[in-house]
């Protein structure tokens, strides 16, 4: 039985036009924007599809002459920075009088709830309260306003005044205070008063950053042979094979068929490696001395910077490598002698330059470019995302009781990733920045996902979506770029949706401001005639197997490293962003391709049924107009090609009426997560391998030998009708070749002699003849290819 959704609830699945009040272009830094990422001279750097959002900025430099405690003798001073019921404080320092800070606090406008700033310089206790140093105060109506790109404002010194509001005659600080907004340059490193509550470690992982993903290579090694292989048992000959190690990559080749002390394989073995390389080539020789025992013969690690990069199809040059031998003596005359005897491995090993499309899924390309800059092209385009907000989120944890959301976004597009600041116990954030990525290909897209932030340091209880110690996921937004009008802003809600045990929930809104910059029309243009990736690709080509094993592998690169920033990108995030698990077997997502290839099919069979309904005269008048088309086509047959030419542009002009107004965006129907059966989703959340009963398990492999079955089946019927054609000529049924072969003969003759628009008018007529003309059994063409023979009677 399945779980069909609400009717109501298919509306909040959609897509929805917000009318946000965007700034205007007003420019920024370029640190928020990714201005390290475009130069100058490409676009004009503007911040103009955010709203903006003012905050009061407090710079605290540095303090001097600081007086100490009586008793000890020294100051372990630290600032606090008060406005109205914010409150933060900087790091303290130990016995020191002239301490250095150079932190900066940003309130946000919206919240302040006094007139004064208030800057206390006090001297951490162990013991009994803090003790006050001093202290100084700002009016909030004489703050003056930075825009950039104005030079930041000049910190002043401040004299410390005392609890009665006087000077003293001891110690100062170095305070720079403004009025800005988001755009400013402190904005990504300040804390701010929205996450005023996380303490320690926590304060870090609150904080906006950009990430650069990690720069892929291909370790291709090509295995030749070995020479002077020995075994340990000197009355048989070894039967040996390779065995190379990247990290954790093994891959083997074949055991050389014959026994030899020179063995040869000629085969490739294909890794994935990041730079700076950490990790070395380790090459393992090893004896097959029965199916269940290897003997270890020799190895060799070989640093992975020792090999040329290369960048094109040039040949490269193979290397005899020597093995370190073991289990031979430990004196220096058997050393010597082993390294003039060792077993010698040849091969040829080179770095490729990996495409970003090995760390994600094949089906959400993000950038196609090889790794090599010096291969790069000019970008074609600029793709601008302001991550407005977020509306209605549902609480993802408990914190004293409630429910409660720590939200941030994440942006992925080529080797840029982007990470929100975390908005603090909100169901409705706003962040509020804005992020810039250049285009070298329109057909890519780009991934939004936001996450509850399970690292702030407080005891909270993880709600649905994730576990201890896990940032939780929210929801997941793709737009591909080459479905958005250049130049034209597009501001909408897309629906957070995740598939959960339970079925398909809404988890809120993410609001997004998206615009499209072409640089180069002409560029964009000649990219759609051009292939997807470099030519070496297409040089040498992977097989399946093998792109599924490098794709995976990079994709645990790619968090391996994310996950060492400071803050880290943690490894769900990433994951979750990649599709790590699109290849896992789903029964839903296997409906949903097939319905798919039934929507493909759709057009086919409405037309094949729309001239069965001419055929049979069922409208007698499109029935003579098709007539008098087939006669107008066969008087003038120059005609045909230029007229369903014509057809088809008057069709696409026709469907620009109905065209998408609006970037593409998750569609639970397709995706069949609105009717699934809550056996297939508890199936597909299942872990690998599965942690469920035997009971289930039989009854979910039963399930899937049905549906296995079917599709044999049709696979079967496919297969029978392609060899029902080569039977054709193949003699199999010799009586039923003869009578083709016949016909063939007797039809070359008849056209020969007859002109060709003859018989394509006589073929049409007869397929367009009227009703009271047709038989209601089989014709003879169609009994007879059913009745010749195929080989699924020699099947087992």
């Amino acid at each position: 039985m399945s779980s069909q959704a609400p009717s109501n609830h298919q509306d909040d699945f959609k897509l929805k036009d917000t009318s946000p009040q965007l700034g205007e272009r007003w420019p920024h830094g370029g640190i928020r924007g990714g201005g390290g990422w475009i130069s100058s001279d490409r676009v004009t750097s503007t911040y103009d599809l955010v709203e903006q959002m003012y905050y009061l900025y407090v710079r605290v430099v540095k303090a001097r002459d600081l007086p100490t405690n009586t008793v000890t003798g020294s100051c372990d001073p630290y600032v606090e920075v008060k406005l109205g019921n914010y409150k933060g404080k900087t790091q303290h320092f130990e016995k020191k009088t002239n301490p250095e800070w150079n932190q900066v606090f940003a309130f946000s406008k919206e919240k302040i709830q006094s007139s004064d700033l208030e800057v206390f310089v006090r001297e951490r206790e162990m013991v009994a309260r803090d003790d006050y140093l001093g202290k100084v105060v700002f009016d909030m109506n004489e703050v003056p306003t930075r825009v950039p790109p104005d030079s930041p404002l000049a910190p002043q010194w401040y004299r410390l005044e005392d609890q009665r509001g006087e000077s003293k005659t001891k110690g100062e600080i170095m305070v720079a205070v403004w009025m800005g907004t988001q755009a400013d340059e402190a904005f990504p490193e300040a804390w701010h008063s929205d996450a005023a509550t996380v303490r320690g470690e926590g304060v870090y992982s609150v904080r906006s950053k950009v990430y650069v993903s990690p720069k892929l290579w291909y370790l291709r090694v090509n295995v030749i042979e070995a020479q002077d292989v020995e075994s340990q048992d000197k009355s048989q000959l070894p039967q040996v094979f390779l065995k190379a190690q990247v990290g954790n990559q093994i891959l083997k080749t074949k055991a050389c068929p014959t026994r030899t002390p020179n063995p040869f394989w000629n085969e490739d073995l294909i890794f994935v490696v990041a730079e700076p390389f950490e990790e070395q080539l380790v090459l393992t020789v090893e004896n097959k001395v029965s199916p269940s025992k290897d003997e270890l013969v020799g190895r060799r690690s070989l640093p992975l910077n020792i090999f040329e990069r290369r960048l094109d199809h040039r040949a490269v040059h193979s290397r005899w490598f020597n093995l370190e031998k073991f289990g031979f003596g430990i004196l220096e005359g058997d050393r010597r002698q082993e390294l003039k005897f060792s077993t010698r491995v040849h091969l040829r090993a080179c770095l490729e330059g990996a495409y970003h499309v090995l760390d994600e899924s094949t089906m959400y390309i993000s950038d196609q470019r090889p790794t090599a800059r010096q291969l790069w092209k000019q970008p074609i385009g600029i793709l601008e995302v302001g991550i407005l907000s977020a509306q209605g989120l549902l609480p993802m944890k408990t914190k004293d009781g409630r429910g409660t959301s720590d939200a941030y976004c994440v942006a992925k597009y080529g080797q840029k990733w982007v990470r929100t600041r975390t908005i603090v116990d909100s169901f409705n954030p706003k962040w509020n920045e804005q992020y810039t990525w250049e285009v070298y290909d329109p057909c890519t897209v780009i991934t939004l996902g936001v996450f509850d932030n399970c690292h702030l340091g407080r005891n909270e209880k993880p709600g649905s979506g994730g576990g201890p110690g896990k940032d939780s996921r929210i929801g997941k937004v793709r737009i591909r770029l080459s479905t958005l009008e250049t130049d034209r802003i597009y501001t909408n809600a897309y629906p957070l949706l995740v598939l959960q045990p339970s079925g398909m929930k809404k988890m809120g809104e993410l609001q997004l401001a998206v615009r499209f910059t072409c640089l180069s029309l002409a560029n964009m243009i000649y990219l759609y005639g051009h292939p997807l990736l470099p030519k070496m690709h297409y040089l040498h080509p992977f097989t399946v197997n093998q792109l599924d094993s490098l794709r995976y592998q990079a994709m645990n690169i790619v968090a391996v490293r994310l996950g060492r920033a400071e803050p880290p990108l943690r490894k769900e995030v990433v994951e979750y962003m990649l599709d790590v698990d699109s290849h896992m077997w789903s029964m839903r997502r296997s409906k949903a391709n097939f319905f798919r290839i039934v929507s493909l099919f759709s057009g086919v069979i409405s037309m094949s049924k729309w001239l069965g309904e001419v055929c049979h005269w069922k409208n007698p008048i499109t029935s003579i107009l098709v007539h008098v088309l087939l006669f107008i086509l066969i008087c003038y047959p120059e005609l045909i090609l230029p007229t369903i030419f014509l057809y088809m542009f008057l069709i696409g002009i026709w469907n620009y009426r109905y065209r998408s107004r609006h970037p593409p965006h998750m569609d639970t129907k397709l995706s069949w997560a609105e009717a699934v059966h809550p056996d297939e989703l508890d199936e597909e959340f299942d872990t690998f391998p599965t942690s469920k009963s035997q009971e289930i398990v039989r009854m979910r492999y039963d399930r899937l030998r049905s549906v296995a079955g079917r599709i044999q089946t049709v696979v079967g019927d496919m297969a029978t009708q392609g060899e029902r054609f080569q039977a054709l000529l193949s003699w199999r049924d010799p009586r039923a070749t003869s009578l083709f072969i016949i016909f063939c003969l007797i039809a070359a003759v008849v056209l020969y002699v007859t002109p060709f628009k003859i018989v394509f008018l006589v073929s049409g007529l007869y397929l367009l003849r009227h009703p009271r003309f047709r038989s209601k059994m089989p014709s003879v063409p169609s009994n007879f290819f059913r009745r010749l023979p195929a080989r699924a009677d020699s099947m087992l």
